[in-house]
C-alpha cells in the first residue's frame, strides 16, 4: 500500500500523528536515522518497546492513547494540526471541553468533569513526550483557563457505595454452588479482606514469574495468604488472614476454587469452559470483577429504596477497597498500608462510615 502524503514535514515519519491511535502503540522509539538497521539492533528496538509499554499499566495506555486521537481529531475539525504543541490551542481545547460549542463527531454534547479534563491534559502530555515534544501545562494559556475551570465547574468527587460486611453476605448468597461460584466467592472476598483494586485481582498469578504479564502472585500459608503485589507505587505485600467463619473466609475461598479449579500455576482467576467443569487457562479481565459486583448487588438486592438503574451505579470494583476501609475496626495506618495508599488523607477518602469526631479538637482546645 501507497504511504499516505507527509502531513508534517519538519515530524520524522515514525512519529507522525494518526487520528486513530493504536491503543498499543508507543511511538517515538525507534533507531536513530543516521544509524543503519541490523538483526541485532532491531531486537533492541523491540525489547525497548516492550519496556517502554510497562511504563503505564494497559488501561492507562488505552485512555491516554484515546485521549490523543479524540485531540487529533479535534484538531482536524478545525483545520490545524496537534504538533506541534500549542498551549493557546489547548487552552481553547479545554475550554470546549468544559463548555462545548456545538455538536460534532469529534466531542459529547455535555461537558466533561474537571477530573475528566485534567486526565485529558495527562494523555496529551503522554502523546507529546511520545513524539519527542513537552507540553508545559504551566503555561499560562492552559494553567489559568484550568485554573478558571477548577473553580467554576469543580465539585466533590462522586464516591462509590462501600461494600459492607452484611452487604458481601447477601452477595455471596446469590452465587450458584459450583466452579463459577467457587472462584467468584474467592474474587469478592480476596478482593474485599485484601482492599484490592479490581485490576490487582485479576493480575495474581499461583506463584512468582509465572507468566510474563503477572501483576504479583499469592502465597498460601497456615495463618492466611500472602499477596504481592506490583501496585501503582511499587511492589508491596498484602496480607489477608483466616476469618472466623469458612462461609466468609477469603482464605478457605481461595483454597477451594485452587483445589477444585485445579490451579497450580499461572493465573489465579480464569475463565470456566461453557459445561462449567473445567477452569481454562485464560485470565479473566478487570471487567469480570465490575460486572461480578453490578451482577450480585442487583440480586442482592443492596439498597431498596432506590431505583434498580440508579443503585446498580453506585457500585463498582472500588466499592470492595472501601468496604474494607469502612468495616475495619483498627488503627488507621493499617488499613493505609493494605490499601497502598501514600497517605492517611487518601485512605480516609474510602471511609465511609468512619466517627468524624472521635477526636474532638474544640474540647482539646480548652473551648
Amino acid at each position: 500500500m501507497e504511504n499516505p502524503p507527509e502531513r508534517y514535514p519538519s515530524t520524522p515519519p515514525n512519529q507522525r500523528i494518526a487520528d486513530e491511535a493504536d491503543e498499543s502503540e508507543v511511538p517515538g522509539i525507534a533507531l536513530p536515522f543516521h544509524v543503519a538497521g541490523s538483526g541485532a539492533l532491531d531486537r533492541l528496538v523491540k525489547t525497548a518497546l516492550d519496556y517502554a509499554r510497562q511504563a503505564v499499566s494497559e488501561n492507562t495506555l488505552k485512555a491516554y492513547a484515546k485521549d490523543w486521537a479524540h485531540f487529533a481529531r479535534w484538531c482536524r475539525m478545525r483545520g490545524t494540526d496537534p504538533l506541534p504543541p500549542s498551549p493557546e490551542l489547548i487552552g481553547l481545547y479545554i475550554a470546549d471541553l468544559a463548555a462545548p460549542q456545538g455538536k460534532t463527531p469529534s466531542q459529547s454534547a455535555s461537558p466533561l468533569s474537571v477530573a475528566s479534563i485534567d486526565r485529558r491534559l495527562s494523555g496529551l502530555g503522554w502523546g507529546y513526550a511520545q513524539r519527542g515534544q513537552r507540553l508545559d501545562r504551566k503555561d499560562r494559556h492552559i494553567a489559568s483557563v484550568l485554573a478558571g475551570i477548577r473553580r467554576k465547574h469543580a465539585r466533590p468527587p462522586v464516591q462509590k457505595e462501600a461494600i459492607l460486611p452484611e452487604d458481601i453476605r447477601d452477595m455471596l448468597a446469590t452465587l450458584p454452588h459450583d466452579l463459577r461460584g467457587l472462584r467468584d466467592r474467592a474474587i469478592l472476598l480476596i478482593g474485599f479482606a485484601g482492599g484490592l483494586r479490581r485490576s490487582e485481582i485479576v493480575s495474581l498469578d499461583h506463584g512468582k514469574d509465572d507468566t510474563p504479564g503477572s501483576g504479583g502472585w499469592v502465597e498460601v500459608l497456615e495463618g492466611g495468604v500472602l499477596i504481592t503485589l506490583r501496585g501503582k507505587t511499587g511492589w508491596r505485600e498484602v496480607e489477608v488472614a483466616r476469618g472466623s467463619s469458612e462461609q466468609t473466609c477469603p482464605v478457605h475461598a481461595l483454597e477451594q476454587w485452587l483445589h477444585y479449579g485445579r490451579i497450580d500455576f499461572g493465573p489465579v482467576f480464569v475463565a470456566v469452559s461453557r459445561n462449567g467443569l473445567k477452569a481454562t487457562s485464560e485470565r479473566l479481565s478487570d471487567k469480570h470483577v465490575a460486572r461480578l459486583i453490578k451482577q450480585t448487588v442487583r440480586e442482592a438486592g443492596l439498597r431498596p429504596d432506590l431505583p434498580e438503574a440508579e443503585r446498580i451505579r453506585l457500585y463498582s470494583g472500588h466499592s470492595l477497597r472501601a468496604g474494607l476501609a469502612s468495616s475495619a475496626e483498627v488503627d488507621e495506618r493499617y488499613v493505609q498500608k493494605q490499601l497502598g495508599h501514600a497517605s492517611a488523607e487518601m485512605t480516609r477518602r474510602y471511609q465511609r462510615r468512619r466517627d468524624r469526631f472521635r477526636i474532638n479538637l474544640t474540647k482539646a482546645a480548652g473551648l
